[in-house]
């Protein structure tokens, strides 16, 4: 594994308690007389952990436990059975059948202003299409998870904003966006060699939206050997889809580490690290980075890598401002693919709120050859871990966007690109030499460089790790962005050993674009 750490610390004052809960109450919407609440979620997993954990049992006959993927696409909710589809709200709730993998019921319920009451499974609300099943094998089964749907792109018709489906797996997209990346509610020791544990909600709890709300409120109790937790999101549909969540979280055990704000995600191949086959796509994936708003200011951009052996990757930043996995320029040439559309699947910001103290961005990168297998988690786990049956208590907002430039510090410059070539060297007789080395070229683009002075030259900061020599620094003016590239060329040490390196623009002393973070990968050839 290769670890790569950039300290960012900053002095902050704690605000009064009671001021931070008065703004947190403001930010999750207008508090409302229900017959139910976060504090009730949190009653039942604090009680929960008290127990000894206890799997859920599977109640999924064979027939349906071997259905392959295909066969289970062919089970449809049926649009005149979805929840709510008599009532005058603009969000309607759609259910997952069990099946597969998805081999254990969720139980749902809806909250009013004066009941709790469970929404029954019933095998009418879904067409099974030509599956030849026995209804009575029907009878006993679930819902594996549910559906939202609002009136995203046309008003008179009704669109998937979010889909919740197994584990504590949910996604959501907005206006114009197609399914990418996921989130999750919790992550317990990501890429440690004891293993991974999935925690997974077992129980929602879904308020009724009245007809001219515009946000729909869920609560979800979850579970898992070592974790138990109570959540409570606000989902606002629109261009940009929001999500605000609202947990806390109790220890059963101790655990080594926990994810806060989990985002996973797909990265398989682009310009500077090429299809291993020829692939008419120039690149394939949901995010091509990870970006970090750290305490202090900076602003990180972290390229993504599909590794050929696992990489955990690590930003020590006090109190974060925000952190994501974004899929940065969305032309159409750089996917060319009609039927998965890359270019429109959404970027995922994670806005924290309060102070979340002394900790870590974590990003785990694992070797994958097929788009199907998400390959990259992103998450913030905290310096100290509560003591078992004390809380651990955390509030963040969720941005899903496609306006990627919305994210960056006003009047800052960004990474664009980062490219990848075996290096070479012009001749005098102008024929280009290859040799051993790598060239990295990154561009960067912004507010920042384009109003710089004519005859202005920015110069470029830049640190390479023990494992490579620097043999180039070169930056160098692009009008067609009116931005600036800049290359790097070096040699590598050790090829069995990854390489760190930082780039960053500036004017003198003042910083001109956000930190170039970039890792490259061990087994690395020159030539790509």
């Amino acid at each position: 594994m290769a670890y790569k750490t950039v300290k960012a610390s900053v002095r902050h004052s704690m605000l009064p308690a009671l001021l931070f809960l008065v703004s947190l109450s403001s930010l999750l919407g207008t508090v409302q007389v229900q017959a139910f609440s976060l504090d009730d979620v949190a009653a039942k997993a604090k009680a929960l952990g008290e127990k000894p954990y206890s799997a859920p049992p599977s109640n999924l006959p064979g027939e349906f436990r071997e259905m392959q993927f295909a066969d289970y696409q062919k089970i449809s909710p049926r649009p005149d059975q979805f929840e709510w589809h008599e009532r005058d709200t603009p969000f309607k709730l759609a259910f997952y059948h069990q099946g597969m993998h998805f081999n254990t019921p969720v139980k749902i319920n809806e909250v009013t202003a004066t009941d709790v009451k469970p929404i029954k499974y019933d095998p009418q609300r879904f067409d099974f299409g030509d599956l030849r099943l026995d209804k009575q094998a029907t009878q006993n089964l679930g819902y594996a998870g549910f559906r939202v749907l609002y009136p995203l792109n046309q008003k008179d018709k009704l669109d998937e904003t979010m889909s919740v489906l197994g584990a504590s797996y949910f996604r959501v997209v907005g206006k114009k966006q197609v399914y990418g990346l996921s989130a999750r509610g919790l992550a317990i020791d990501t890429a440690l060699p004891s293993g991974e544990e999935f925690p997974y909600f077992r129980e929602f709890w879904i308020e009724r939206p009245r007809p001219r709300d515009r946000h729909l409120v869920i609560f979800a109790l979850l579970d898992s050997p070592r974790a138990t937790g109570a959540y409570r999101f606000i989902l606002r549909p629109g261009k940009d889809a929001r999500l605000d969540v609202q947990a806390k979280v109790y220890l059963r055990e101790a655990v080594s580490k926990i994810g806060l704000a989990p985002l996973t995600s797909m990265f398989l191949f682009d310009p500077k690290q090429p299809a291993a086959e020829r692939s008419y796509r120039p690149a394939l994936h949901d995010s091509n980075g990870l970006a970090i708003h750290a305490g202090n200011g900076e602003w990180i951009w972290r390229p993504l890598n599909n590794p050929r052996h696992l990489s955990v990757s690590t930003w020590q930043v006090e109190n974060p401002k925000g952190f994501g996995l974004l899929q940065r320029g969305r032309e159409f040439s750089r996917f060319e693919d009609l039927d998965d559309r890359y270019d429109l699947r959404p970027s995922a910001w994670i806005e924290p709120w309060g102070d979340w103290g002394k900790g870590q961005v974590e990003l785990v990168e694992i070797p994958t050859r097929d788009e199907t297998n998400d390959n990259i988690v992103a998450f913030w786990t905290p310096e100290k871990l509560p003591k078992k049956g004390q809380p651990l208590e955390f509030a963040y907002r969720m941005h899903w966007t496609l306006d990627e430039p919305a994210l960056h510090e006003p009047g800052n410059a960004w990474v664009a690109q980062t490219l990848r070539s075996a290096g070479e060297d012009k001749q005098a007789n102008l024929i280009r030499h290859q040799d051993d080395s790598i060239a990295l070229l990154v561009d960067f683009e912004g507010p920042a460089l384009a109003k710089l002075p004519a005859g202005a030259t920015p110069s470029s900061q830049v640190s390479v790790g023990d494992n490579a020599r620097l043999m180039e620094n070169s930056l160098r003016h692009n009008p067609a962005t009116k931005g600036w590239r800049l290359t790097l060329r070096l040699k590598v040490k050790d090829p069995k050993q990854p390489v760190e390196m930082r780039a960053a623009l500036v004017d003198g002393d003042q910083p001109l674009s956000e930190t170039w973070s970039y890792q490259l990968p061990a087994n690395t050839v020159a030539a790509p």
